[in-house]
């Protein structure tokens, strides 16, 4: 079964090889504002995880870092606009696998991530929680499993839009257990989370502490997280992997991209100043009420790993036969 969603929206050289050395040699960055674009909503854990870095840059590295909010077509307007800047290290990406995934997901995206969009500095690692509408009547995984195959194409999960770690979540879910749900997409998180709280969609894949509160009012019930162990938050619930689906697991991580071609100075600069502040125990104890966890990584390692991602994400999105059209 392919799973099918409609997304809306969607002389010089030698000039270029003086002024690359002026660049490269310059030490003052940052000597001005530097603006971090967040190619998604306000409120979810991107725009979340900017802003805790913008306060910290801002205090590290003397100037301010202000968070721009530029969402649309499944992260694309945002992320497109960051590929296009001046390569002068004043415009940053906050990304997240999105991205990767969206390398297989939208072959016709104006930018390829690894070409235009270079290596910075990796932020944090979180898990999701598997959560219900009381209504649904299901206390277990097994039990969602079982009603979704006595009611096949009956039962709707809301994410945050296509191509999202939420909706690949829910896919991939889908894939392994055998099952046919429906995806509905929303423009946020938040709007997803109202709709599963009202009952309008009955299941959604979810950020842990953000969802904690309606499940301990009672608003939403939940079944397991998605770690490959259990999550500190909701140490009482099992993984998905132990409640019936071994090896699954869901994330969303977060990090910083810049254009392709800023200095290298000033790329390590920006990391050492992100890794910095991960290794404070303050900024651990944050992440971790967020349900999330420090990732620090050298250019090299986040490079790698995002290399790494863009097949992992690839294997999920043909493994589950997602395509957005």
């Amino acid at each position: 079964m392919k799973n099918k969603i409609t997304r809306r929206g969607f002389g010089v050289l030698a000039v270029g090889a003086l002024a690359a050395p002026a660049i490269a040699q310059d030490t003052s960055w940052p000597n001005r504002p530097v603006r971090i674009v967040v190619p998604f909503g306000a409120g979810g854990s991107a725009d979340i995880a900017a802003r805790n870095v913008a306060e910290a840059l801002s205090q590290s590295l003397g100037q301010p870092f202000v968070v721009e909010n530029r969402p649309g077509a499944g992260a694309v307007i945002g992320t497109d606009a960051v590929a296009k800047a001046a390569p002068d290290g004043y415009t940053l990406l906050m990304m997240s696998n999105t991205h990767t995934a969206n390398e297989t997901l939208l072959p016709n995206r104006p930018y390829v991530l690894m070409r235009d969009l270079a290596a910075a500095a990796a932020v944090n690692v979180a898990h999701h929680v598997l959560a219900v509408h009381p209504s649904l009547g299901v206390n277990s995984v097994a039990e969602l499993i079982a009603k979704a195959k006595a009611e096949p194409g009956k039962i709707d999960y809301a994410s945050s839009g296509p191509g999202t770690p939420y909706h690949i979540a829910g896919e991939v879910f889908r894939a392994m257990a055998g099952i046919e749900i429906q995806h509905i997409p929303f423009r946020s998180s938040g709007e997803a989370r109202t709709a599963l709280i009202s009952g309008t969609v009955p299941m959604m894949f979810d950020a842990i502490p953000t969802m904690q509160p309606h499940v301990a009012g009672g608003r939403a019930k939940a079944l397991a997280t998605t770690g490959l162990k259990r999550d500190p938050l909701l140490p009482e619930l099992p993984t998905v992997a132990e409640a019936g689906l071994p090896g699954y697991e869901g994330s969303i991580w977060l990090g910083l991209m810049v254009p392709t071609q800023v200095p290298q100075p000033i790329v390590a600069k920006l990391n050492g100043a992100v890794n910095d502040w991960l290794a404070r125990a303050q900024t651990k104890a944050a992440m971790e009420k967020q349900g999330a966890q420090p990732m620090p990584m050298s250019v090299a390692e986040f490079d790698a790993f995002l290399r790494k991602d863009v097949e992992t994400q690839r294997h999920n999105v043909r493994m589950a036969r997602i395509e957005v059209q």
